[in-house]
């Protein structure tokens, strides 16, 4: 039997890296980090490096989906 911790690191982690994020996101690492510099995605720097919550980075596909197709190439 698996206890909560074990399946909430299965799920992925809270806090994802910009390389976590890119593969998430099925986009290259290069255009997240456009977007979060831009803010165009929920993000924060942290140490001088981005980072981004995914329960905030669901929610806002959810958003971007309600809009219109998604196109930040």
């Amino acid at each position: 039997m698996m206890d909560s911790s074990q399946a909430d690191m299965e799920r992925g982690p809270s806090i994802m890296t910009l390389e976590e994020v890119a593969k998430y996101l099925r986009v290259h690492k290069s255009t997240i980090y456009r977007m979060a510099r831009e803010g165009n995605i929920p993000s924060s720097k942290v140490a001088n490096q981005w980072r981004f919550r995914k329960a905030r980075i669901d929610e806002w596909l959810m958003e971007q989906e309600q809009e219109g197709p998604l196109d930040y190439q």
